[in-house]
Order: structure tokens, then sequence, then C-alpha cells
């Protein structure tokens, strides 16, 4: 049973194009005062278009690649506009984006789940406050309306109000969410939700987990015990790990991202909150860093906000050939 063979639509992307606008008029602003009239592309040219690049959050290791591929392709001393400059930096950034393997799931991206002996089992970790809890939500929102049958588990069992949290948004959205309260084991949950789900014949389990990195070796052995637990049930579970994070929060986001990847096998990455920062360039910098595809990308307060993640739209929203201001 093939999951979300759906087109991007002309509402999908105006919503994108309004949810990334401020961080399109961040990297749009710099890369323009890079220009004045057409320029030679010689090393000032490259120097201004790496800091304008840097500063939108894109990263220095990432700003370094997409240069170093500009160069390659580049004719030296040649002139060149605004225009011209931007088409090709922008089919570097996408050759830079890391492309779903195909392997799983697959939505608009290519990403696509397919039923086989039980149902498919997302485990998602993040910290405190980057949204995770409603992501979740929302995924289960999108999936559920697609006709499809989904089964929450309230993992994240050490912070205060999560249980009830997820449980308050299982009922808005009309999914079941197997919970047994703050301070349970959270792989006990997991094993009772995997267990409800293989009984209703679900099609899709995402378990919310606690995310707390003070302590990596805790972490560590906490999602090594939910893994362990969750195999006993289904032996592939969970199929996928996708790691939420706060979009907003720039190259901070990106960091984070490395020291989950420290301790868990992320596959996917669920980028939230863009609408409201203009650090989105960081997207890119994490997608190229970690070499794990980004899943979603939250650009709005509604469901229909959390988008399947498309490399060509999303650069074509943050880096069009022409500025409008």
């Amino acid at each position: 049973m093939g999951f979300f063979k759906r087109l991007f639509g002309q509402e999908e992307k105006d919503s994108l194009d309004q949810g990334l606008a401020k961080s399109k008029r961040s990297v749009m602003n710099r890369i323009s005062r890079v220009f004045t009239g057409r320029r030679r592309i010689d090393e000032d040219l490259m120097d201004d278009l790496e800091e304008a690049l840097i500063l939108s959050d894109v990263g220095v290791d990432t700003t370094e690649a997409v240069l170093q591929r500009l160069r390659k392709r580049a004719t030296w001393e040649a002139y060149v506009d605004q225009q011209e400059l931007m088409s090709m930096l922008r089919e570097e950034v996408l050759g830079l984006i890391t492309k779903d393997d195909g392997s799983t799931m697959t939505d608009a991206t290519g990403y696509e789940i397919t039923r086989g002996d039980g149902p498919h089992v997302i485990l998602v970790v993040g910290v405190n406050g980057v949204g995770k809890t409603t992501s979740i939500a929302k995924l289960a929102h999108r999936y559920k309306s697609q006709g499809f049958q989904v089964v929450l588990g309230a993992a994240d069992t050490f912070r205060a109000a999560a249980v009830d949290q997820l449980k308050i948004w299982g009922e808005r959205v009309g999914v079941e969410v197997v919970s047994q309260g703050m301070g349970a084991d959270p792989a006990a949950v997991s094993y009772d939700t995997l267990q409800a789900a293989v009984k209703r014949e679900a099609d899709l389990v995402i378990v919310d987990t606690a995310g707390r990195l003070h302590n990596k070796v805790n972490l560590m052995n906490e999602l090594g015990k939910i893994k362990r637990v969750m195999s006993k049930v289904l032996p592939a579970a969970p199929h996928e790990v996708w790691l939420v994070l706060d979009g907003s929060t720039g190259q901070n986001a990106l960091e984070q991202a490395k020291r989950f990847a420290e301790v868990t096998d992320v596959t996917g990455l669920v980028l939230t909150k863009l609408d409201g920062t203009a650090k989105g360039g960081v997207v890119l910098a994490i997608s190229d860093q970690l070499k794990v595809p980004v899943r979603f990308v939250g650009v709005g307060e509604k469901m229909e906000d959390l988008q399947e993640f498309q490399p060509m739209e999303f650069v074509d929203s943050l880096l069009p050939v022409a500025f409008d201001s």
C-alpha cells in the first residue's frame, strides 16, 4: 500500500513562499548587495558571496562547498549579473541537498511506505521546545486525512504534561494515543503502542520520545532499549528515526542535529518554525552536513503547514532567480 501519492500543488507552493518570506528577504538582500550592475567573476565577488551566504545561516562548511562547485563551472574573469549568478547558485545548492534514497516511504518527494507484516513505525526524537509533539500531531492529521489508520505512542514520559499534551492532540486529530502516564518506562509504552497497532491493523505508528541531551549515554541507552523492545513486536521496528529541529535557532539546530546523530541512527529530519525566522538557510546546511534527508518543513501554524520537503520547490522559494524585494 503506497502512501502520499500527491502532487505539490499551487496552494502548497504559496504557503511555502509565504513561510520562507523572511528567509528569502534575508538571503536575497545580502546577495543583492554583492552586485552593482554586472560584476566580474573573481575572488572579490566570491568573498562577498561567501559572506552573504554565511550570514544567511547557510553555514561555513556548506557555503565553502557551494563556492567550490561554483568555481568549477564559472568562467573566470567573465562578467555576470545577479540573475545569471542566482541560476548557477540554485543549481549548485540543489546538488548539495541530501536526497531521499527511496528505500522506504514516498510522498511527493519520492518517499514511500508500504505495508508488509505490520504497521510502519517512526520513532521521533528531539529536545523540548522544538515543536516535536505538535509536529507529530500534524503528521497524524496528514496521514489520517488520506485514509490511513494511525496510532501514536506517548513515550516522552519525563517531561511534565508531555503525555497529556499528546493525548489532547490525539483527540483533536481523531487518532488513538497509547500512554501509561508521566514517569512510566518509555520502552514499555513503546511496546504497548506497537502491540495495540498490530492488533488494530494500523498502517502507521508514530512514537514520541524524550529528547534529553544533557547525558548522551543515558539517551543512547534509552533509545537502544526502546528499539530492542519494539523489535520484539515487529522485528524491523522502528523503520525510521526522525529528528525534529527548531529551524528558528539557525546554526544551533545544526549543532543539535550533530549531537543527536552521535547517539542514534537518524534517518530523517523535520524542520519546524521556519515561518517566523530569517534563518531558513540552515535547512541547506543541515541537509548537507548530516547527509540525512529532510522529510518535512514547518512553515505555519495550520495543520497543513507541515509540508513534505521538496528540494527544488524549497530552493525556488528561498533563492528565486528574480528578487522582488
